[in-house]
C-alpha cells in the first residue's frame, strides 16, 4: 500500500512539512511497513513560497525591497534551476507589514512586489508565479508596474509615485521604458477571487476597509480607480471590469494582466502544477490531506478541494484530517474527499488546541489510520 500525504499548514501551529512527518510516523505505527510519500502544499496564499520551494528543491532568496509605506523590508521568494520563480506579494506589500495606526490605502504601494519580480528577472527567471493575496494596498498595481519601468503620468506630464492616492491623477500610461525581459517572461497570477476592478464588488469597496479605508477614503479611492480603469480602456482596449480577478490585491491583478500579460489562475491549481502533483499520484492507493479548519469556504480554492479533485480524477480515495470542522464542512466531500476527521479529542479552548497541536495531530492521525485499517479488514471479508 502506498500513501501520499499532502496537507495544508495549520496556521499558528503546524507547518505543512510537519504534518507530513507526523502522518508518516502514525501510518507506520498502524500499518507497519507501508510505502509513504509526502509533499508540502499551500493554496497560493501564505506559505506558498515555503511549500513549493521545499517540494521542488528550490532555493529561497532574500531581497531588500520597499514595503507598503516605502520603508525597507526583507522579503523572500523561491527560485528554481529551470528558470521558474514563485513570489508572494504579501512578502513585500502585505497588510501585516503596516502598523494598524498607519493603515490607509491612499498611502500604500505595491512597489516592493515589482522589485521582487525585477530581482527574479535579473537572476534569469522567466516563468514567474505571483501569489497576490493579503495585500495592504489599493494602488491598482501602479507601484509594482512602476518598479518594472512603467510610467504613470498626470495631465501635466509629471510622473506619479505609485500610491493609491495617485490613481485619480493618471492621465497617461507609458510602457516604453518597461523592463525588456518582461516581453519574454511568462507570468501566472495566483488569484482565487473574481472581483472586477471597480464598482460595488470591486477592489476598493470589497477589500479597502480591511486595509484602513474609511468611507471617505474609499469614496476617493473608488473615484481614482474608475479614472484608472477608463485610461486603461482608452489606451489598451481592456475593460478591467470584465476581467475576473482584476480587483484582486487592490487592483494588482489588473496591472499584471494588462501590462505584463499575466494569466489569472487558481492558487491551489497553480501550486499543484508547480509541484507536479499529478505525477506524484502515480501508484498511490490513498491520499491524506487536511487544513486547520474545514468549513464551507474550503470548497472555494483551498488545498483540500484541489487535492481531492486531483485524486478523484485518478480514481484514488482521499481523506481529510483537520483541526476543526465548521458549517458546511461536509461539502468538501463533493470534491473528492471521502471523509473527514478532526485532531481535537475533547472540547477545549483554541489556545489549548494550538499549544498541543503536534500531539493532537499525531493522535488524530493514528485514530484515522485505525479506522482505515478496520475498513480494509471489512473489505477482505466481503
Amino acid at each position: 500500500m502506498k500513501l501520499l500525504f499532502a496537507s495544508d499548514s495549520f496556521k499558528g501551529s503546524l507547518s505543512s512539512e510537519k504534518t507530513v512527518e507526523l502522518l508518516d510516523r502514525a501510518a507506520r505505527e498502524v500499518f507497519g511497513n507501508c510505502e509513504t510519500a509526502g509533499v508540502p502544499v499551500a493554496d497560493g496564499g501564505e506559505g506558498t513560497v515555503d511549500a513549493v520551494t521545499v517540494a521542488e528543491q528550490g532555493q529561497k532568496v532574500s531581497v531588500r525591497v520597499h514595503g507598503p509605506l516605502m520603508e525597507d523590508v526583507e522579503a523572500e521568494y523561491g527560485v528554481f534551476d529551470d528558470g521558474r520563480a514563485v513570489i508572494e506579494m504579501a512578502a513585500a506589500s502585505g497588510l501585516p507589514l503596516v502598523p494598524e495606526e498607519l493603515r490607509n490605502p491612499l498611502n500604500t504601494t505595491t512597489y516592493g512586489t515589482g522589485e521582487l519580480i525585477l530581482d527574479a528577472l535579473a537572476r534569469g527567471c522567466w516563468d514567474l508565479s505571483v501569489a497576490i493575496g493579503g495585500s495592504a494596498t489599493n494602488d491598482g498595481g501602479l507601484g509594482c508596474a512602476r518598479a518594472l519601468g512603467v510610467r504613470f503620468l498626470d495631465a501635466q506630464g509629471r510622473e506619479l509615485e505609485g500610491f493609491g492616492r495617485d490613481l485619480a491623477n493618471v492621465a497617461e500610461i507609458d510602457l516604453s521604458r518597461m523592463d525588456s525581459r518582461l516581453r519574454d517572461a511568462k507570468i501566472t497570477v495566483m488569484c482565487d477571487v473574481t472581483n472586477p476592478l471597480c464598482g460595488e464588488r470591486g477592489a476598493t469597496y470589497t477589500f479597502g476597509a480591511q486595509k484602513g479605508g474609511t468611507p471617505e477614503i474609499l469614496a476617493s479611492l473608488e473615484a481614482g480607480m474608475e479614472n484608472y480603469r477608463q485610461v486603461i480602456l482608452r489606451d489598451f482596449g481592456v475593460d478591467c471590469n470584465a476581467v475576473q480577478g482584476a480587483g484582486a490585491a487592490g487592483g494588482l491583478g489588473a496591472a499584471l494582466h494588462v501590462f505584463f500579460h499575466g494569466t489569472m489562475k487558481s492558487g491551489i491549481e497553480t501550486v499543484l502544477d508547480l509541484i507536479h502533483f499529478d505525477a506524484r499520484l502515480e501508484g498511490v492507493d490513498l491520499v491524506v490531506t487536511g487544513e486547520g479548519r474545514t468549513d464551507w469556504q474550503s470548497c472555494f480554492g483551498k488545498v483540500m478541494q484541489g487535492v481531492g479533485r486531483r485524486a478523484k480524477a485518478k480514481g484514488i480515495p482521499a481523506v481529510g484530517l483537520s483541526g476543526s470542522l465548521g458549517r458546511g464542512a461536509l461539502d468538501i466531500c463533493d470534491h473528492g474527499i471521502a471523509s473527514l476527521m478532526t485532531t481535537v479529542n475533547a472540547p477545549m479552548p483554541l489556545q489549548q488546541a494550538l499549544d498541543n497541536a503536534e500531539a493532537l495531530y499525531y493522535e488524530g492521525a493514528v485514530r484515522m489510520f485505525r479506522f482505515l485499517r478496520a475498513g480494509m479488514e471489512i473489505g477482505k471479508r466481503t
